[in-house]
């Protein structure tokens, strides 16, 4: 199943989009007017405050929600719109369940007087425990082969061996929360799309094959492409005429080449 919607996501996600029915949202809003998405939209403190509440409508009990956004810096200070978001995300309902950092491999537009910013957040809410977590673990173990050994201080300060105390240490671990990823091969056509990578990456995290994925903003694409290319549903909203031609001739061209 695949629906785009073009308009305004809010109209969408309180009128199209059935309550309750969203297995997983990654989305980037057009925040802090870092760039210019063709001046087809506003974005301020009430649009925001209305998409959170449209996610927390469709977002089904266990569902995520991930949220890439970044601060820009104004008369020399930071914004600091990422923590009001997340803050009025909780206030609505959700858990904060992981405050992830997504660093890029470069930096093209380096402050003079700052070390040089690197990073978006990818904010992690859910509504309730997450239903799905399928850990990626490819973290090369540095003491691979040895045997787990230790303690773990207990509250009232006595100590206990750690619970896997004497299995071998596999070669890859859990990921950290920080994710480093090329920004690789990307569409000219739109200003800020994602690397394919960190919507495929969690896609395959925090949903089960045959999930709904949404994206509110939905851009140039990518969230639905690599929903597609993973086996999931998707549904997205994109209010600009050329991105959402764009995305939509992206994830067809998905289809297509997964029915030949």
């Amino acid at each position: 199943m695949i629906k785009l919607y073009h308009g305004d996501c809010r109209k969408f996600l309180f009128n199209e989009i059935e309550e309750n029915s969203i297995d997983l949202t990654v989305t980037s809003p057009p925040y802090d007017n870092l760039r210019e998405y063709n001046n087809s939209s506003t974005w301020g403190w009430s649009e925001f405050c209305g998409v959170a509440s449209g996610l927390w409508r469709v977002t089904k009990s266990g569902g995520v929600v991930v949220w890439v956004v970044g601060d820009a810096t104004v008369k020399g200070s930071e914004t600091g719109s990422s923590f009001e978001q997340a803050l009025a995300f909780k206030k609505i309902g959700f858990n904060l369940h992981d405050t992830m950092v997504y660093q890029k491999d470069g930096c093209p537009f380096p402050s003079q007087n700052r070390y040089y910013a690197n990073f978006e957040y990818m904010m992690v809410f859910s509504k309730g425990s997450p239903s799905v977590f399928k850990p990626i673990t490819d973290r090369i173990n540095k003491s691979f082969g040895r045997k787990i050994t230790g303690t773990n201080r207990q509250r009232d300060g006595s100590t206990k061996k750690m619970k896997n105390h004497g299995q071998e240490i596999k070669e890859f671990g859990v990921r950290f929360n920080c994710w480093l990823i090329s920004d690789g091969k990307r569409t000219k056509d739109h200003p800020a799309p994602f690397p394919e990578k960190l919507a495929n990456d969690h896609i395959i995290s925090w949903s089960n094959e045959g999930d709904t994925i949404l994206d509110p903003f939905m851009g140039s694409g990518t969230t639905g492409k690599m929903a597609l290319l993973n086996n999931r549903k998707f549904i997205g909203c994109e209010i600009d005429s050329e991105y959402f031609q764009i995305a939509k001739d992206r994830i067809e061209a998905v289809q297509v080449e997964k029915t030949d």
